[in-house]
């Protein structure tokens, strides 16, 4: 089994790392909490022998508080990143090391682990103990296993180096820097199942992508709209910085819905503010059930804040304010009401 594991990216690098053993023969079998677009499904049991899935530190069950990750006993392990996230069950960060330290501890002696080099919250997982082999990865420091080198601003071009080698370069439809750290960690874990490098790279221009991954929806008027899972901010500010790469001069209107508990909770709601940095305009759902005071909270943000209680009188605001040539970006990690695609829907009628 080849686990993928963080608090970010995990499900665009389990379908990626899914996608690369599949174009390579391997058949895999896979679980993806998401939607794949190089698969008619998230799952299958497939008939090689590796088994790729999304290792989520959320907890099992109501009777069993432990990470559903510490269950899987994989050979292989991507970790990618972590931050506090899941406020409703992590008291705080070291908490979550915890269970990241409870699953790595089960990856046996003779399997790897494919770890972000560049994550100091990781580092210090490592240091609570570790006995299996570890390749490190990421994309600035020049002593890491596997590392990525940005050729383009959007990371829409990349090249790979492994050991200090040129491996080679890569041209792909995804964004961000976020992705190709990604996108480093999948090729490094298909490596460790025996599949080469080189292979992997320039099979990268084939991979689909996951649904609501900066999914472009369509375009009216000249506006571009997009849909993105970004729930945290981090995962927001690498998003909207991708995009800003992508789109130049040219406007982005960040649109999001707080939703997850722990934006409900307003455990992020001091990092809010610098996250939406590479947006000219943020448009933010405030429900009255939101747990604290968007306007406040985020008055950092200053005349670009535009706060509404409503899907409706969010949308009639973004309606009246979206220009020709303008890039807008949905995010939230539930349905949002629908909000991206009324608001496509809404542009091709009379404004």
């Amino acid at each position: 089994m080849l686990a993928v594991a963080g608090t970010h990216g995990k499900t665009t690098t389990t379908a990626l790392l899914a996608f690369l053993l599949d174009r390579q023969g391997r058949s895999p079998g896979f679980l993806i909490g998401g939607v794949p677009r190089d698969f008619p499904f998230s799952a299958r049991l497939g008939s090689g022998a590796e088994f790729v899935i999304e290792a989520d530190e959320y907890d099992t069950a109501f009777f069993d508080k432990r990470s559903k990750f510490v269950h899987y006993r994989p050979e292989i392990a991507i970790l990618n990143n972590l931050e506090y996230d899941h406020a409703d069950i992590f008291p705080d960060l070291a908490a979550i090391q915890r269970q990241f330290h409870h699953l790595l501890r089960s990856v046996p002696g003779n399997g790897r682990l494919i770890v972000n080099g560049e994550d100091a919250a990781l580092a210090q997982v490592l240091e609570q103990g570790c006995w299996t082999p570890v390749e490190r990865f990421g994309l600035d420091a020049p002593e890491l296993t596997w590392r990525g080198e940005m050729l383009s601003a959007d990371g829409s071009q990349f090249r790979l180096w492994h050991h200090g080698q040129l491996v080679g370069s890569a041209s792909w439809q995804m964004l961000g820097r976020h992705n190709v750290a990604n996108a480093v960690a999948a090729i490094a874990a298909a490596a460790a199942v025996g599949l080469a490098a080189d292979r992997s790279l320039a099979l990268l221009g084939e991979f689909g992508g996951v649904r609501r991954r900066m999914e472009v929806l369509g375009e009216a008027h000249g506006i571009r709209v997009y849909d993105d899972f970004a729930h945290h901010p981090t995962a927001i500010a690498t998003t909207l910085a991708g995009l800003r790469a992508r789109a130049g001069t040219a406007r982005v209107l960040a649109v999001m819905e707080p939703r997850s508990n722990s934006m409900r909770q307003g455990a992020h709601a001091q990092a809010l503010p610098s996250a939406f940095d590479s947006a000219d305009e943020v448009h933010l759902l405030a429900r009255p059930e939101l747990g604290w005071d968007a306007g406040r909270n985020l008055s950092a943000i200053g005349s670009r804040l535009h706060v509404a209680a409503s899907t409706d009188a969010l949308l009639q605001t973004l309606w009246q304010r979206a220009l020709d040539g303008d890039h807008v970006i949905f995010m939230s990690n539930g349905g949002f009401d629908g909000a991206s695609r009324r608001f496509l829907d809404g542009l091709s009628s009379p404004r």
